[in-house]
């Protein structure tokens, strides 16, 4: 059978996250070996000189070929990775260089799937080839992405979407379930999995599942907020009512309601129950107390209640997330 061409290109620029530039070739690699003939991959790493690229971790990076170098060859593959600064007070924010945009709008128009690892999904939006199709990118930077670019339906949950030619990743980890994902289109699931084998990835994650993120990532703008933050958090086991948090906060039910509205983007039941989800994870991963005991430790009491919420925040079940997660 004849080899199909696949010409792979992954956009460099200075402080791109290391991770999500080294784990889609990887991926393709480790195809080769559960593959008797050529994958037809060629990967090349695109800047705007051949000069070296600082990474985020400080590494550099030498590109294959320049972005002048490409014009007029037709790309199979377009990855686009991204960067991030962080500021003093722990907020995280995706970087868009206006040079590397225009450059990546230029690429796509002849390639066949474009694909974004992680906050690289801000590029894309800036290049207006997310306009109109829903799109993940990491968990702590899908507010800015939907605030500025409310022509993107984001969904900050799933490990990568995939809309028409256009896919999008979220975590930095997650780039290796992108490029299985992209192997599985090529390839089939079969071999998709081989490979994962070959990470040691026990099961390869469905598009659908969550990033596995506590929403509580949002900065509080009222030391009131954080004090009822930190409350719920030492008291995740008790009732931990609307009611007697809206007495401790000296506030009513209402006015409660719409200031974690307002604050946290959520309901007080909503982020009790996120609490909660996310203590029973680390249970879950770190100890082996019975699934009875972990409902109970988390304030959900019974496992029926445990799995209900698993599965509504995280589509799956305790038991199987344990069985994906836990650290042995």
């Amino acid at each position: 059978m004849e080899t199909v061409e696949r010409f792979v290109v992954i956009v460099l620029f200075d402080r791109v996250d290391l991770l999500d530039v080294t784990g889609p070739p990887e991926v393709f690699a480790l195809l080769q070996r559960e593959m008797n003939g050529a994958t037809g991959y060629q990967v090349a790493l695109a800047a705007e000189t051949l000069d070296p690229v600082t990474t985020s971790a400080g590494v550099r990076v030498l590109p294959d070929v320049t972005f002048a170098e490409l014009v007029g060859r037709r790309i199979d593959t377009l990855v686009v990775p991204g960067s991030v600064e962080v500021d003093g007070d722990g907020r995280v924010r995706a970087l868009s260089d206006p040079a590397v945009v225009a450059r990546v709008r230029e690429l796509a128009a002849r390639t066949r799937r474009v694909a974004s690892v992680c906050v690289g999904a801000h590029i894309l939006a800036d290049a207006g080839l997310l306009d109109g199709k829903r799109a993940t990118t990491h968990w702590s930077t899908a507010q800015q992405l939907a605030a500025e670019h409310p022509a993107v339906d984001v969904d900050p949950d799933p490990i990568f979407i995939r809309d028409e030619n256009v896919w999008t990743g979220a975590g930095l980890t997650a780039c290796l379930d992108l490029a299985l994902a992209l192997v599985a289109d090529d390839f089939g699931d079969a071999l998709a999995l081989r490979v994962a084998r070959q990470l040691v990835m026990f099961l390869k994650r469905p598009s659908g599942q969550s990033q596995f993120s506590v929403s509580l990532e949002p900065i509080s703008t009222t030391r009131r907020i954080d004090d009822l933050r930190h409350h719920i958090t030492r008291h995740l086991a008790e009732p931990l009512t609307v009611a007697d948090l809206a007495a401790r906060a000296h506030v009513s039910e209402r006015q409660l309601t719409r200031i974690f509205k307002t604050d946290l983007g959520t309901t007080p039941a909503a982020y009790i129950e996120s609490a909660r989800v996310e203590f029973a994870r680390n249970q879950l991963e770190t100890t082996d107390h019975t699934l009875e005991r972990v409902a109970t430790v988390s304030g959900f009491n019974t496992t029926d209640t445990l799995t209900r919420a698993f599965r509504r925040t995280l589509d799956t079940t305790p038991t199987e997330y344990r069985n994906r997660f836990r650290i042995n």
